[in-house]
């Protein structure tokens, strides 16, 4: 009797201990479980995953990640690799509800008899379905508060979630070292792989590092002991770890940037438009497709011809400080695609782009645009200008005497001939002819001067006003594509990490057919300029190239045409020059302006041009300049304008007039604007 009533006794402790251990649990889950976060949002798992920017052939440029990541589903995680997680951080998994009692209990009698100074190996209970909850949901504080929490989340995580969908945020998500999240990136950064391509050893490597990530000095002995794990849980036989275990672990010494410095300029004006127009959250986190304009071959091509001219001249003057830079930058006129750009000698020792952040002064490079406000206006390409001493006030009221280079004047000649051999003075009087307003005015309406400037004046008409290569280069794509405003093109299109392609204000993608021609270039503006006049000013700088000042220029077996540009002191030089389907400007000056000294000049911008051209067209067919119609061929002398018939001695050129307009007569005279001007404020 004693006895029953001892154990009955005992039953009722044990019947109202474990009713208060039920509700004890319930009260705790009541208090802690009312304000935990919804982890129902885990089934649409998007983690932040890095942007990629890609060449126009498909080759990778550069990442832009916070954390980088390169998400992996589960079915592409090799078994070993879940096998050697599983094995190093919760043995259990695959049967426990989130939480593993057993490995609690572990953990407690290891814990404890290590603190007792027994040989025991301290332990953890953390299951690697809590880790998620605590990496997901939670903070990392040592609090039983939050313990309490995240074995509640790991239960509710169990209910819902496959056993494979939380292995898959888990091994996506952890922080592996090297700024490596998830063992997708991971693999690349520790051994430049896929993880379908991991050895055992290497797998084990990886599922030993959530420990220390940081901490490779003892990744031989990790990558041991995760072996061992794996045998005693059945995974891998005695001989497979010690075959692993044998394995030279060849680990990258940490990740570097990659990307090849003659992208670095371009890629960097890429984010920064981007940035500003996805904002940085959706540029860095959200794994982006972006396929860029850039041509890899153009781009080292164009790097090497500039970097060969910088490093001849700044070799010659040896150890001097400032070093010559420049920049370079190659379009398709059609479409403002971005073909290659170079914004300087070294991104690493400057990160300032030349290209398309310096405003400099252009020099002759405006001559164009004055010429074609003139063009415009009926006047012959063969319209005689005087080239002689011309004199006027300046704003402060000291007088100016403008010089041509070679301080000779010729007396009358073409204009084409003027602007082929860029002479100055005869350039002053055009803009006298024209008024300074209307000689601004094309540049501006091309996009080479902004529409608001201040203080016009007749030196801004020939080339002190300020802009930078880039927009002087889609002034001059208006020469050649008819007359058309183009905007700067530097990504072609983006797409999400799901394959849709984002609204970023780029054209509709098209597919071809492979029987099917390009679609016809569809446009609502209106052409800056007609096309006789932009013809004939095509043909004046075909010229410059041919016998002017941009012989340096010269591509043998194609059509080029250009413009040379030097301001005073040759502090700036610059050539712009094209075929019919490709253009590139070139810059060439020091930061601080200041002269370049003797023997410089812009043949050495024309001849950058022609180094990077001769590449660029190496194996294309030469392709004249369209025609427009109504066009009359004549040939005529260079010097005098007059038909070939008439004046056949010295150099015979081909001459295209507009209807109404023909050569010269023979021995005509321009009494009208012979002798010294003085007057007007400059």
């Amino acid at each position: 009797m004693k006895f029953k009533k001892i154990l009955r006794v005992f039953i009722n402790i044990l019947f109202w201990g474990f009713v208060f251990g039920i509700a004890a649990i319930a009260v705790v889950i009541f208090i802690h479980g009312r304000d935990l976060p919804d982890y129902k949002k885990l089934a649409t798992y998007a983690p932040p995953v890095a942007t990629r920017l890609y060449a126009s052939d498909g080759s990778l440029l550069k990442e832009y990640a916070e954390e980088r990541r390169v998400f992996i589903d589960f079915a592409d995680l090799p078994p070993q690799l879940v096998n050697a997680f599983v094995a190093a951080e919760d043995q259990n998994f695959w049967t426990h509800p989130g939480i593993d009692i057993q490995g609690i209990t572990r953990a407690l009698v290891n814990n404890g008899l290590h603190l007792l100074g027994f040989d025991a190996r301290f332990s953890g209970a953390s299951t690697i379905t809590q880790q998620v909850a605590k990496n997901f949901f939670l903070t990392s504080e040592r609090t039983i508060s939050r313990k309490i929490k995240e074995a509640i989340l790991a239960m509710r995580l169990e209910r819902t979630f496959s056993k494979q969908h939380i292995l898959t945020l888990y091994m996506n998500q952890i922080y592996l070292g090297a700024r490596a999240y998830g063992v997708g990136s991971a693999a690349l950064m520790y051994f430049n792989k896929p993880v379908s391509e991991l050895t055992l050893s290497e797998c084990a490597f990886l599922a030993a590092l959530p420990k220390a990530p940081n901490n490779r000095e003892k990744a031989i002995e990790r990558r041991n002991y995760v072996l061992r794990r794996m045998v005693e849980e059945g995974y891998i036989t005695q001989t497979d770890a010690d075959v692993a275990a044998a394995e030279t672990l060849n680990i990258n010494s940490g990740f570097t940037e990659q990307m090849d410095e003659d992208f670095q300029y371009f890629a960097e004006d890429v984010r920064r438009q981007l940035l500003n127009e996805l904002g940085r959250e959706t540029l860095y986190n959200q794994g982006l497709y972006i396929k860029t304009t850039i041509v890899p071959e153009l781009q080292h091509a164009a790097s090497a011809a500039l970097n060969k001219e910088l490093d001849n001249y700044n070799s010659i003057r040896g150890e001097d400080e400032p070093k010559l830079q420049g920049a370079i930058i190659v379009m398709n006129p059609h479409t403002g695609r971005i073909l290659a750009m170079s914004g300087g000698r070294s991104f690493a020792e400057s990160s300032f782009n030349r290209a398309t952040q310096a405003m400099r002064q252009i020099g002759s490079t405006i001559k164009p645009f004055v010429y074609l406000a003139a063009l415009e206006r009926g006047t012959s390409p063969e319209a005689l200008i005087l080239d002689a001493p011309i004199v006027g006030w300046r704003a402060d009221n000291t007088l100016w005497k403008p010089e041509n280079y070679d301080k000779k004047f010729l007396g009358d000649i073409p204009l084409r001939y003027a602007l082929e051999t860029s002479r100055n003075v005869p350039a002053v009087r055009m803009v006298q002819s024209l008024g300074v307003e209307n000689a601004i005015e094309v540049a501006q309406r091309f996009g080479v001067y902004p529409q608001n400037l201040e203080n016009v004046n007749l030196s801004m008409a020939l080339g002190s006003g300020e802009t930078t290569l880039q927009r002087l280069v889609l002034g001059y794509s208006a020469f050649v594509n008819g007359g058309y405003v183009i905007q700067p093109k530097l990504v072609d299109y983006i797409q999400d990490r799901y394959g849709h392609t984002l609204n970023t204000g780029a054209p509709e993608l098209i597919e071809w057919q492979p029987d099917l021609l390009p679609p016809e270039k569809i446009s609502t503006q209106q052409p800056l300029s007609d096309p006789q006049s932009l013809y004939q000013m095509v043909s004046i700088l075909q010229g410059t190239v041919e016998r002017g000042t941009g012989r340096q220029a010269r591509v043998p077996g194609h059509t080029i045409a250009g413009k040379t540009g030097t301001t005073n002191d040759v502090k700036d030089i610059w050539f712009v020059g094209f075929s019919k389907n490709l253009i590139a400007g070139v810059y060439l000056g020091y930061d601080m302006p200041a002269p370049l000294g003797r023997g410089a000049g812009s043949h050495m911008a024309a001849r950058v041009f022609a180094d990077f051209m001769k590449t660029a067209l190496a194996y294309e067919t030469n392709q004249p300049f369209s025609v427009p119609d109504g066009m009359t061929f004549v040939r005529v002398n260079r010097m005098t304008g007059v038909a070939a018939a008439q004046d056949p001695n010295g150099t015979i050129i081909t001459e295209a007039f507009k209807p109404g307009q023909s050569p010269n007569p023979a021995k005509k005279q321009n009494a009208a604007q012979s002798g010294p001007v003085v007057g007007g404020v400059f």
